[in-house]
């Protein structure tokens, strides 16, 4: 593992940290042992001890450093909210149920092609494929389909090519493994689609530099995030989905509306239902004490519409929080390119989204206080 002390051999606490060291050893008693590890990949390729074995984040070899970059980035270690928001949305009020809010509005890819292959309007794919081809990133680290239902982390560069990293899988991606690999390559501006945890582990990656490291974060240059409610380990999901289909042949998965409670799985024969009663008991354990579903600490948010026409119509937009300047810029330069497809906001959505994010966080808290878990970042807040 690298150190974060200076090149004498003096540690520096991290900034806006400083009341939070912390090492290897911390990370395991505190976030991995517990089962409070998100499976985010923060930690891996920055340490060589620490790697992903399927969706679980493991420990290779014990490392006694008292300072590093896995316990100071990991999103489930303490940290200095205000000085993360402060650095991530200066001068934007902070929400308490969704964040910064610059801007709300419901949008879809004007590319058929990349709402046939994205998740609901395929926004972000539009999104990505702006970005790089208008060369304000040049690397794109996305998640696509792996095998066995396991995604996997993907830089591309190619804007022609993000169309196919489109799809859900509910399963967590170890997207920021990837993240870290490239930021140590020639790449110079970086985009990542990231889930709530990841979000904010890149926040306190941008927020808390350990300044005798050059890890790359300096390359971080757009975090489009996901709503997100949880995740869903993957032997429980796999051996579920196992006994109602043929897990080889699912080419895609949503959820639609609570009112439908329900997991639909898409297969070349048609779409298999499975109930959220069966699902619920596969979610990981680790996201049920996580408090946001609307990925706060990104430029950009985006999820699935809800519109008055009903679910059929709805799965083919998305909503998007704005929550930086550069987001805005980049939704700016979405319509004055006709990269997306707008359509008016119905009176209400932003309040309903409101109310399911305030819901989420309420959950989060008893889940906390049930379990005795840590509240993570907010321990320092």
């Amino acid at each position: 593992m690298h150190s974060s002390g200076q090149a004498n051999g003096k540690e520096s606490e991290p900034e806006g940290n400083k009341s939070a060291p912390g090492g290897q050893k911390e990370l395991e008693a505190e976030v991995i042992g517990p089962g409070l590890c998100t499976g985010c990949g923060g930690c891996v390729n920055l340490c060589p001890y620490q790697a992903i074995y399927r969706d679980k984040t493991v420990t290779l070899h014990p490392c006694d450093l008292p300072r590093g970059r896995c316990y100071a980035f990991c999103p489930r270690t303490p940290a200095d909210l205000g000085a993360l928001r402060e650095k991530i949305a200066p001068g934007t009020e902070w929400t308490s149920e969704l964040g910064p809010v610059r801007g709300f509005f419901i949008a879809r890819a004007a590319d058929e092609r990349l709402r046939r292959h994205g998740q609901h309007g395929g926004t972000v794919s539009a999104l990505m494929t702006l970005a790089l081809r208008e060369g304000l990133i040049d690397a794109a680290v996305l998640a696509e389909e792996g095998e066995g239902l396991l995604p996997r982390a993907v830089t591309i560069e190619d804007p022609e090519a993000v169309g196919r990293s489109g799809k859900s899988r509910f399963v967590v991606s170890p997207t920021l493994a990837e993240f870290n690999r490239i930021a140590r390559t020639e790449r110079r501006r970086i985009g990542v689609v990231a889930t709530p945890c990841q979000a904010l582990a890149l926040a306190k990656r941008r927020a808390q530099p350990l300044p005798a490291i050059e890890d790359g974060g300096e390359k971080l240059q757009l975090v489009v995030g996901l709503f997100c409610g949880w995740a869903l380990a993957w032997r429980a999901l796999s051996d579920l989905l196992a006994k109602k289909t043929d897990p080889t042949t699912i080419t895609g998965m949503d959820i639609p509306p609570s009112r439908y409670h329900t997991l639909e799985v898409y297969t070349p024969t048609g779409t298999v239902q499975v109930s959220l009663d069966a699902v619920t008991p596969c979610v990981r354990e680790s996201c049920r004490s996580c408090d946001d579903m609307t990925a706060e600490y990104s430029d950009l948010s985006v999820g699935s519409a809800r519109l008055p026409e009903g679910w059929a119509e709805a799965r083919g937009w998305n909503q998007i929080i704005v929550r930086t300047r550069r987001g805005q810029d980049l939704l700016e330069l979405a319509r004055r390119t006709g990269a997306l497809e707008w359509r008016e906001v119905p009176a209400g959505n932003l309040e309903k989204l409101q109310t399911a994010s305030a819901g989420k966080k309420k959950a989060a808290a008893a889940s906390r206080a049930e379990t005795g878990a840590a509240d993570g970042p907010k321990r320092a807040c």
